[in-house]
């Protein structure tokens, strides 16, 4: 589990195929990130997906990536810079939300630009999504832990709107946002759950 609260930015650097249809083992260079407490084994959320660390030294980490985990979302597989997290604690304070780093589908930013000293964010997410998303809920992007400000379902997608402050744009990788560009995206599981609950209770009913 984790918040949503990024801890550090670091880098992919490389990576190595694992063998045909094995997909990939990947370096992430995080030099700011505190890795003292970090063991193969454990989970390192980068951009928002829960990673299984393999190989951990003073400079930064490995992990495996699935060629299937890479058709769902982005920014696994190519240098650049990563949104990093460390799996929470029990003791941990939950600054965001609950958030399990398990991607949820790929949305499109469609917007980004600045309001103030702040930029609005808006993103195109995939259709299937749309229902877990509400006013004042919360989104996953990239890895960040952001309030929703807006939720319009138009004609051609779900759009849904955030605000970045200064303070999220200096220590995530989202000041560097496109428009068209993926992002990872996880929705409340709060809503998830309450879904199924909705949807047994009405298949008893029946």
């Amino acid at each position: 589990m984790f918040t949503g609260i990024v801890a550090a930015v670091g880098a992919i650097t490389h990576r190595r195929s694992l063998g045909a249809g094995a997909g990939w083992r990947v370096r992430v260079r995080a030099p700011a990130l505190d890795l003292g407490d970090v063991a193969p084994g454990d989970s390192i959320a980068v951009q928002g997906a829960c990673m299984t660390v393999v190989a951990v030294d003073a400079d930064g980490f490995d992990f495996d990536i699935s060629l299937e985990s890479l058709s769902r979302t982005v920014g696994l597989d190519v240098a650049g810079p990563v949104n990093l997290e460390k799996a929470m604690r029990l003791s941990d304070r939950v600054g965001g939300h609950l958030v399990s780093g398990h991607v949820d589908g790929v949305g499109r930013v469609s917007r980004f630009e600045p309001v103030g000293e702040s930029r609005l964010l808006e993103i195109e997410v995939p259709a299937e999504l749309a229902r877990y998303l509400v006013y004042k809920g919360s989104v996953t992007v990239n890895g960040v832990s952001l309030t929703v400000n807006r939720v319009a379902d138009e004609a051609h997608a779900c759009v849904v709107s955030v605000n970045l402050i200064p303070h999220t744009l200096a220590v995530t990788t989202l000041k560097a946002l496109m428009p068209g560009g993926g992002v990872n995206l996880e929705v409340d599981m709060i809503a998830r759950y309450l879904e199924r609950m909705r949807t047994v209770e009405a298949a008893a009913d029946r």
